[in-house]
């Protein structure tokens, strides 16, 4: 039988909303060079946010060595060139600014830090799983406000490994003692998430925000949700040591 002793939780788009985050400080930042080169602000921006979506994409443990400050720079750089601007010190320059105010437009879902401290009166080990970067996801926990909120933080570049490679989920486990039946998986991408928490054995509870549907020859979720507050409701019994 199911029971719940330790749940983890990806961060991005699960426990913030970090798409809107992204866009609205993408937006803040563009304006200041659109402005300067008279191009179109949302232009720029949707070409900065289409680099990092390529990058997240296609991200593999091949790719974790790269440090996101960098990153930054270069997805700004590249975003530059379909505007015929090629300046590696501005696309320095946004990637400082970026950094700097993405923390203002950063707010956990309303209810989460709620959810997360009922878990924990109820004995349940929690974890943080992302494929962020040290280098800037350490920060975004703390704007966040949620440094104290988990028994461990699991970053992809700091253990080595990247959603949805099945060793990831087990290696959180393994940290925080606990068997993969009694563990569960809660986030919003199906591929990242689901997928490879499915396989190495956890309770799934997937975050459909958009309402996407599966293919007919892929793993169901153990458990569907439309917001993340409602993981409440359907995790299994709570086996708290």
């Amino acid at each position: 039988m199911r029971a719940t002793e330790m749940v983890l939780f990806d961060l991005d788009d699960t426990l913030h909303d970090d798409t809107g985050a992204y866009h609205a400080t993408a937006l803040r930042v563009a304006a200041y060079v659109a402005q300067r080169f008279g191009i179109d602000t949302k232009e720029l921006a949707e070409a900065y946010l289409a680099e990092i979506n390529r990058f997240y994409e296609e991200l593999s443990a091949a790719d974790i060595r790269v440090r996101n400050q960098s990153m930054q720079a270069r997805w700004w750089g590249r975003a530059f060139v379909h505007f015929g601007i090629r300046d590696r010190e501005l696309a320095g320059w946004c990637a400082f600014a970026f950094d700097q105010l993405n923390s203002q437009d950063l707010a956990v879902v309303p209810g989460v830090h709620e959810m997360l401290a009922k878990l924990r009166q109820q004995g349940v080990k929690l974890g943080l799983l992302t494929n962020g970067f040290s280098v800037t996801h350490r920060k975004k926990i703390a704007d966040l406000g949620l440094s104290s909120s988990f028994d461990e933080v699991f970053l992809a570049d700091e253990v080595g490994m990247v959603k949805p490679d099945p060793r990831i989920f087990r290696h959180a486990c393994d940290r925080l003692n606990t068997s993969v039946e009694r563990a569960v998986m809660v986030g919003d991408l199906y591929e990242r998430d689901i997928v490879g928490a499915h396989e190495a054995g956890l309770f799934t509870i997937w975050v459909n925000h958009g309402k996407e549907t599966i293919a007919a020859n892929l793993p169901r979720p153990d458990a569907t949700v439309t917001t993340i507050v409602d993981t409440l409701r359907v995790l299994p019994p709570i086996f708290a040591c």
